[in-house]
């Protein structure tokens, strides 16, 4: 069966609001409300049920459920890449989903970094060269002065120093994914979301870009916010939302911490016969 179009509210096109200031202590990130439909053949299907909740800065929150949960949609949603059908979306206070398309695009661009499933790099670019893209596509030159430096932290962030003219055929899956953290954390944006960005790599591969997700928070104060399937990708998050049937089903609190053995996250959710 397949999805016909989302139910989704027309675009304002008045100017976006300036974005108020706002406490340290206050979330960067909010849903309000959050819910999605789509129209099906005979039927509609809720996607996202009445969602919310708060991402504080510099937290890593994980969404965790199965395929099929609604975790995807949901970051989708959060991260302004689609419209709630109802419900609202805070980045920074600004009021998201209230943005027309143009103006949530370049908020998208200045304030977000994604990282997906797929490395999604060009082909005949480097590492530099990928790295520095979001700058290229600007209009800027990340060749030069302080952008070419923040290229270079970034490679070196995610260990890829040594490689950078490398292309991504002359790199292994994991390589490749770790150019695209760096590519998404280039810009220093406020968020970065990640979804499923193990789920093509072997089990040590995958803790190796998990680890420098980590890096990015805890070094540079990184908010994040990760989907996945998986305990052991879950289990590096402060805080893990768990989603079923389009609704946060419970919230498990680990805190911050440098041991990211599941055992204490599977066993709580053993406890919720989950």
């Amino acid at each position: 069966m397949t999805i016909d179009s989302p139910i989704a509210p027309d675009s304002s096109t008045a100017p976006a609001p300036a974005a108020p200031s706002a406490p340290a202590d206050a979330p960067i990130l909010e849903a309000r409300a959050l819910t999605k439909q789509y129209r099906m053949p005979g039927e509609i299907v809720d996607a996202v049920r009445g969602v919310s909740l708060a991402v504080l800065p510099g937290e890593f929150v994980a969404l965790m459920g199965p395929s099929g949960s609604g975790k995807s949609t949901l970051l989708q949603l959060l991260g302004g890449l689609d419209r709630p059908t109802a419900g609202d979306v805070f980045l920074e206070g600004e009021a998201i989903s209230r943005l027309s398309d143009d103006q949530a695009t370049r908020l998208r661009r200045e304030r977000t970094g994604f990282v997906f499933q797929s490395f999604n790099l060009v082909p005949l670019l480097n590492v530099v060269e990928n790295v520095g893209l979001p700058f290229t596509i600007a209009g800027l030159d990340p060749r030069h002065g302080e952008l070419a430096g923040r290229v270079r932290d970034a490679i070196e962030l995610v260990d890829l120093t040594g490689k950078e003219r490398h292309r991504p055929d002359q790199l292994s899956a994991g390589e490749q994914q770790r150019v695209a953290v760096a590519r998404a954390i280039v810009t220093r944006p406020a968020l970065l979301f990640a979804d499923e960005p193990t789920g093509n790599l072997d089990f040590t591969t995958g803790i190796d870009i998990l680890e420098a997700l980590w890096r990015t928070c805890v070094d540079r104060g990184q908010t994040i916010v990760l989907v996945t399937h998986d305990a052991k990708a879950a289990a590096y998050a402060d805080r893990v939302f768990v989603v079923g049937d389009g609704r946060i089903r419970d919230e498990i609190v680990l805190g911050r911490r440098e041991d990211h053995a599941a055992g204490p996250l599977i066993a709580r959710l053993a406890q919720l016969g989950l």
